[in-house]
């Protein structure tokens, strides 16, 4: 009886990660460590993309389920994407290595509405000018494209 229901806790166990709500197809993942997530993008040779959003903000959710989140998804993605959200009482290290408030850091890098995407280098220095707002939409994959390639030549000019 206790091996039977031993057998029962380990397939029950086993089953967990298939019962668990998978994420939704457009999720970002989360910045945590912005000074690593630099560090990693920098090793890839592309920019690190941050999407400052909030969540009650339905241009946000647009632009992560046509845009970033498909472009996070690609293996070989021109950046490194993540996600703040400025409306979450969370923390971040910022590209310093120092711990921040997520709304204390989004209000640091000049992030004031969302939806905000920043192109930020190894240093956290910007390499194009930031996107702010879903302006013409039928544009905006042109926009994204744009300013990852302007980040990417200007990644490629501080190379030694």
């Amino acid at each position: 009886m206790k091996r039977a229901l031993a057998l029962i806790a380990a397939c029950l166990l086993a089953a967990l990660p298939a019962l668990a709500p998978a994420a939704p197809a457009s999720a970002l993942t989360e910045a945590t460590d912005l000074a690593a997530d630099a560090r990693l993008a920098a090793a890839k040779g592309v920019p690190l993309v941050v999407l400052y959003s909030r969540e009650d903000c339905s241009w946000c959710e647009k632009l992560r389920r046509e845009h970033l989140g498909p472009l996070s998804r690609n293996p070989a993605a021109p950046a490194v994407v993540r996600e703040v959200h400025m409306d979450r009482a969370g923390t971040v290290v910022d590209f310093a290595g120092r711990r921040i408030a997520s709304v204390d850091f989004s209000n640091q890098v000049q992030a004031r509405f969302a939806p905000t995407v920043m192109f930020h280098g190894p240093d956290g220095a910007a390499l194009a000018e930031p996107i702010v707002g879903f302006r013409l939409a039928d544009f905006y994959a042109a926009y994204l494209d744009r300013a990852i390639e302007e980040s990417r030549t200007r990644l490629q000019r501080r190379k030694p």
